[in-house]
């Protein structure tokens, strides 16, 4: 196709003939030429207007130009369509486990939490002690709480677009796990992969970071909703350096050279010059939707609010609030 056009762009360009001062021109064809130009050969000499002809052939070629587009516009729209690749649907563990790496890259369902295949429709176990294990939480929202885009409008919290990959899911927590006589619910989180770095981006195009997280939950309550607070570690270390070499426990104190007056040391210099890798604190609540007992397997939704990264004291931190799903199996 390129090629095509190629060929008929170089005949469009203007050409120097030799030709009399009246308007026709006498052109031996050949059956070749005539078919070329889709002309019908009716005999072994034709009179045509050279006008007329450079200006059907341009017309052609720009008709050509046209398809020719189209075309590759069409093409890349069904590769963008058959490469795109949608939610993927939720597996059971063992469907989970028995695909390849092969079979499961590139698909989301690394990012995805197990469900259940069957089941009741609310917490099921007897009372006892467990041990929780396969702990996974998935986001499935992020809201900002923060001003909006309009004009004197109050805080509220904003819908916002990831920024980073699909490795936002926490999965392989533990802990121990009691169910009371009474029906209590009691989780501790003792380990796992129990947080991961988020970055979201508001409306108005400002992007927040923050760490999601569940270090240290202490979660109890009824299985309708159970929860409570844990510990959310600062989003950089005290070893991190800023783009002006200062840092926690490394690189320089203040970012200007012997200040007079003590001027580093004001307070709107003191945020940026003293970090600060102090933790801060959230809370989740959870709630069991459905449990197999049999297998030991339980699911359910959350809802989570906590700090966002304070870029190690120099912001003030936003809220988020983070909704999904969970899993999660209960072994005596």
């Amino acid at each position: 196709m390129a090629a095509s056009l190629q060929a008929a762009a170089t005949l469009m360009q203007p050409t120097k003939l030799g030709v009399p001062a009246r308007n026709t021109l006498q052109l031996r064809s050949s059956q070749g030429l005539c078919k070329a130009f889709g002309l019908e050969p009716a005999s072994s000499r034709f009179t045509c207007s050279l006008q007329a002809d450079l200006k059907d052939l341009a017309h052609k070629c720009v008709d050509a130009t046209k398809i020719a587009g189209f075309a590759l516009a069409t093409s890349a729209l069904i590769v963008s369509g058959a490469s795109a690749e949608g939610v993927p649907k939720r597996l059971t563990y063992d469907e989970i486990q028995s695909k390849t790496y092969m079979e499961v890259k590139g698909t989301g369902t690394a990012n995805q939490c197990p469900t259940i295949d069957g089941g009741v429709d609310s917490f099921a176990f007897k009372p006892g002690k467990y041990q929780m294990k396969k702990f996974c939480l998935e986001p499935t929202s992020f809201t900002v709480k923060a001003e909006g885009v309009s004009k004197n409008a109050p805080p509220e919290f904003q819908n916002t677009k990831l920024m980073t990959r699909l490795t936002y899911t926490l999965d392989e927590i533990e802990g121990p796990f009691e169910v009371s006589t009474d029906g209590t619910l009691k989780f501790e989180e003792k380990d796992g992969i129990d947080y991961a770095a988020v970055t979201v981006q508001l409306p108005g195009g400002e992007r927040v970071p923050f760490l999601f997280t569940i270090k240290q939950l202490v979660a109890t309550g009824k299985p309708e909703s159970f929860g409570g607070p844990f510990l959310v570690p600062s989003y950089r270390g005290s070893s991190f350096l800023d783009p002006k070499g200062r840092g926690g426990s490394t690189g320089y104190e203040n970012a200007v050279a012997l200040p007079a007056g003590g001027r580093g040391d004001e307070e709107e210099l003191k945020k940026e010059n003293i970090k600060d890798t102090s933790s801060s604190t959230g809370k989740i609540t959870l709630s069991v939707t459905k449990s197999k007992p049999e297998t030991g397997e339980v699911i359910g939704v959350f809802e989570s609010i906590q700090p966002s990264d304070t870029d190690l004291g120099a912001k003030v931190p936003k809220d988020v609030k983070i909704q999904g799903v969970w899993y999660a199996q209960l072994e005596s």
